[in-house]
């Protein structure tokens, strides 16, 4: 290959939407920048969102590719590339899979964070699955996925896109995805496999501020114990490729940070995949280089092997006269490239596809991924589950109640008019005969507009109960701005989250607030439901609260079943709901010591990081430790079956280094009938790849969450003769 052919692999330069446009008979052609590309490195490395749509992109069911023709165009683009390249090399096609592949008529699941909800790897690996199934029957290849974000401030717009604020949950989820995505561990990927880029590597999550992009003060020990476990369980698992992220470490850029991406990931942990940038993040190196060449140069020289978007990469040549990088890094990087493509199966086979899964298997993934979500945070005097015998009619009140745009989380491609259902549409559903369901909305979800806030009160007065339906929107609208890579620029309409949409307070509109004090001084019992992206401060006064992390299209479907007790209120916390942000940070696996409250608030959470409430009651026993496991009986002692998830967390009694108070090591589901007592096993041995010392005396704790495992009784303390893994 010549060096211009080399420097074409590693480069990722297209937003895909422009490499094609609609003719009038409805098919495609290709477009004058795609033969400029094509011809400018005789040939094409990789084209990323070929088959994305948005309001960033332009693209929607008038312009993009559907469920139907998206092969269609994936084709032909894909023999225009090969034609043009002298060795007949194809393109990867890279895609955006967040909750789905964002493609038009995709399967959208529920964001990362109600993933982490879940508490559930087996479900979330089907539903990982179907999406890497999806993807390649429509022609895409590689799938772009957020995994190793830490939720450390929610205050943070991509909050959403975390599995929460631990990282031995998000390790066992971050597994999970790259089994299901990938299947089993093989030099070549199945027709229906797609190889996953996680993101973003690595300590993207804990940025200054909560603010996008920004520095992150991160230690040694608190990258490597917080931020690094996901990413190395993905890798463990066998993950294709890693996108370093846009943040700094120590001074340091991710994606010109060698000792990063090549001393860590590649020499200490043996991984032999692709380090893709981030977008635009290769020429944000200029700033410490000095121009775009020399940035280019530095981010290959770290261990960067494919860009996207930047000009730097384009300049190897150039680089490699100056004498910034050498040959041997240019064909290091180029043979990673070409060894992805040639697992994909692209050189036998370049136009290869899997059959369309049903969309009827993706609807009921995403369904019921929103349903282990669900999470009851209060049940004052058993207002919930809605019982016919107790309850005639129902108000179903606020922003969120007869809505699904604003259930969908951020990185979603436009839907179809008639897709999913709103928790209103649910009841409406699901609710017994003879009950009488009256709607208002109240307000809109942004602003101080209290005009429709009268009718709502005489809705609810005039109810038994009140379901009011508030929270927070990731939906983009055609008037929203956005930075080149992608980016909300400004929040518009009800956009309240999202990438870009950073908070400096966890407040709801104003009249949200207004319309729930309304309700609930009516006297009627009221069940608050939550959907959002981040935590929300929400005062204290409803009888009952449940909150469900953007559930996506089916999610109204699944709220109305718990609220109803079809179905048991099945997930947990996977980040602390704090009282206002003036207290932040309250997460959980804070370090270890005696600070104070505050004068004027409490310090701690309002809501822990696993909490979650049954419609039953559950009776923990104290922890038997045994040489190989923790174990733990665990009986339901309410008159419901139900489902309770057993925490194991591991406390730190003496150690070299300062321990965190608690630290996550397993979780387990129980579904127990009423009275019925079931023993729990933990394994001990098999953690995030992490070890005590000689000499660390720890000892363990299981509870229901974080906060009752503060309390709860220890196991008998042990001290590690020698490093022990746990």
């Amino acid at each position: 290959m010549t060096l211009r052919e080399k420097a074409g692999q590693l480069n990722q330069r297209m937003y895909g939407w422009d490499a094609y446009r609609r003719t009038p008979d409805g098919g495609f052609e290709l477009t004058d920048a795609l033969y400029a590309e094509t011809e400018r490195f005789a040939g094409l490395g990789a084209l990323y969102g070929l088959l994305r749509a948005d309001a960033w992109s332009g693209v929607d069911h008038a312009t993009g590719s559907g469920v139907s023709d998206g092969a269609e165009l994936a084709h032909l683009v894909q023999r225009h590339v090969v034609e043009r390249s002298r060795l007949g090399i194809p393109a990867l096609f890279v895609e955006e899979v967040p909750h789905g592949h964002m493609a038009l008529d995709g399967t959208v699941l529920p964001v990362n964070l109600a993933v982490g909800a879940g508490w559930d790897p087996g479900l979330y690996e089907r539903a990982a699955a179907h999406a890497a199934a999806e993807l390649r029957a429509r022609g895409g290849h590689v799938a772009l996925v957020s995994a190793l974000d830490i939720a450390r401030d929610p205050r943070w717009g991509r909050t959403e896109e975390c599995f929460g604020e631990d990282p031995y949950l998000a390790a066992r989820l971050t597994e999970a995805l790259v089994r299901g995505m990938q299947g089993a561990p093989a030099e070549c990927f199945p027709a229906d496999k797609a190889p996953v880029v996680l993101k973003h590597f690595a300590g993207q999550g804990a940025t200054v501020g909560g603010r996008n992009s920004a520095e992150s003060e991160l230690g040694l020990r608190e990258l490597h114990e917080i931020h690094l476990p996901a990413a190395r369980a993905g890798i463990r698992a066998g993950a294709a490729a890693v996108m370093a992220a846009y943040n700094e470490v120590d001074g340091v850029p991710c994606s010109g940070n060698r000792a990063l991406l090549h001393d860590l990931l590649r020499e200490r942990w043996g991984f032999q995949g692709l380090v893709m940038a981030d977008g635009l993040a290769v020429d944000r190196l200029a700033r410490i280089t000095g121009d775009k060449v020399s940035a280019g140069a530095l981010a290959l020289d770290s261990g960067v092997d494919l860009s996207l978007w930047d000009e730097g990469f384009t300049h190897l040549e150039a680089a490699l006269e100056r004498g910034l990088v050498s040959e041997a890094a240019v064909d290091e990087a180029t043979a990673r490239v070409l060894r992805l493509k040639f697992r994909l199966g692209l050189f036998e086979q370049p136009y290869r596809t899997c059959p369309l899964p049903p969309p009827a298997v993706g609807r009921d993934l995403s369904t019921a991924l929103a349903r282990a979500a669900v999470t009851l945070l209060r049940n004052d005097h058993g207002v919930l589950p809605l019982s016919p015998a107790t309850v005639s009619r129902i108000a179903v009140l606020g922003p969120h109640s007869d809505t699904v745009a604003h259930q969908l989380g951020d990185y979603t491609a436009p839907q179809r008019p008639g897709t999913g259902t709103s928790v209103l549409d649910g009841l409406r559903k699901l609710a017994p005969a003879g009950i009488d369901i009256r709607h208002a909305r109240g307000c809109a979800l942004t602003g101080g507009d209290l005009s429709g806030i009268p009718e709502a009160i005489a809705q609810a007065a005039a109810s038994d109960v009140a379901v009011l339906v508030l929270g927070g929107s990731s939906a983009r609208s055609t008037g929203t701005e956005f930075d080149a890579n992608g980016a909300a620029r400004t929040a518009v309409s009800e956009m309240t989250c999202g990438e870009g949409v950073d908070l400096a307070g966890l407040r709801l509109g104003d009249a949200q607030y207004a319309l729930l004090d309304a309700v609930v001084a009516t006297g009627t019992p009221t069940a608050v439901v939550l959907i959002q992206g981040r935590p929300h401060v929400v005062p204290d006064t409803a009888a009952a609260l449940l909150t469900a992390w953007y559930p996506g299209p089916w999610g109204g479907e699944a709220i109305a079943e718990v609220l109803l007790g079809l179905a048991e209120p099945a997930g947990r916390l996977p980040v602390s709901v704090p009282r206002s942000a003036a207290q932040l940070p309250v997460y959980y696996n804070h370090k270890d010591t005696e600070y104070g409250g505050y004068v004027d608030d409490s310090a701690e959470p309002l809501h822990s990081f696993g909490h979650g409430l049954s419609y039953t009651t559950f009776a923990y026993g104290p922890p038997r430790l045994s040489e190989h496991t923790v174990e733990a009986d665990i009986t339901n002692t309410g008159r419901r079956h139900g489902r309770s998830v057993a925490q194991l967390y591991l406390r730190r009694l003496r150690t070299p280094v300062w321990p965190r108070t608690l630290e996550l090591r397993g979780f387990q589901a129980v579904d127990l009938a009423p009275g019925e007592t079931r023993t729990v096993a933990f394994p001990l041995g098999a953690g995030l790849g992490t070890a005590v010392p000689p000499g660390t005396v720890v000892e363990f704790r299981v509870a229901a969450s974080a906060r009752a495992a503060l309390t709860a009784v220890p196991t008998q303390s042990f001290t590690a003769p020698e490093e022990t893994p746990l």
